[in-house]
């Protein structure tokens, strides 16, 4: 397999990942018809744009995945804490299970591993993802999490948070506010 992976300004890169998830929405929107399933939890929700984007380049078919980066000062328990974080994780519908998601999570891990300040790495996540997060060593956060929206701070229910260890130990409890919009 021969791919490229490049990661890349995240408002400079936007178009790129847009034309992906026009890609991938119309294929989600019919598995959710044909398992009669509900709009998901999160379709409400307005997202932070990433910081980063990491890119996964087929040469054959251009762009399969996508994985955007996040870097944060957020409050845990009340006290400052510089995170980094993954979101916007999408794979081309006809390019899963390759393991090109794989690739785009761990390069992003690596770069929040290299940014200095980042203290570990936070994630949201819908319930069918949990096992494939938990494989690469992420860990759900069981306390309670805030976040922004357009009509104001929320208790952030809409998907699952997810932490990893990068320059120290992630939390597992406790309130987190992301002092911000999710991503």
């Amino acid at each position: 397999m021969s791919i490229e992976i490049e990661v890349l300004n995240g408002e400079h890169s936007r178009p790129q990942a847009e034309t992906l998830f026009q890609q991938i929405e119309p294929h989600d929107a019919q598995r959710r018809e044909k398992g009669n399933e509900n709009e998901p939890g999160w379709a409400h929700i307005t997202w932070a744009d990433p910081d980063l984007r990491v890119m996964v380049d087929d040469p054959d078919s251009g762009l399969v995945c996508h994985a955007g980066i996040f870097f944060r000062t957020v409050t845990w328990n009340g006290q400052k804490v510089h995170v980094g974080g993954v979101g916007q994780v999408a794979t081309h519908p006809g390019h899963r299970r390759r393991g090109y998601a794989s690739i785009a999570l761990e390069a992003a891990v690596q770069t929040m591993r290299h940014h200095d300040a980042a203290q570990f790495a936070v994630l949201f996540c819908e319930s069918h993802n949990f096992a494939f997060y938990q494989s690469r060593g992420w860990h759900p956060f069981t306390g309670t999490v805030y976040a922004e929206q357009p009509a104001g701070k929320i208790r952030f229910e809409a998907m699952a948070p997810f932490v990893l260890d990068l320059k120290r130990r992630a939390p597992t409890l406790g309130t987190l506010d992301m002092c911000g919009l999710p991503w």
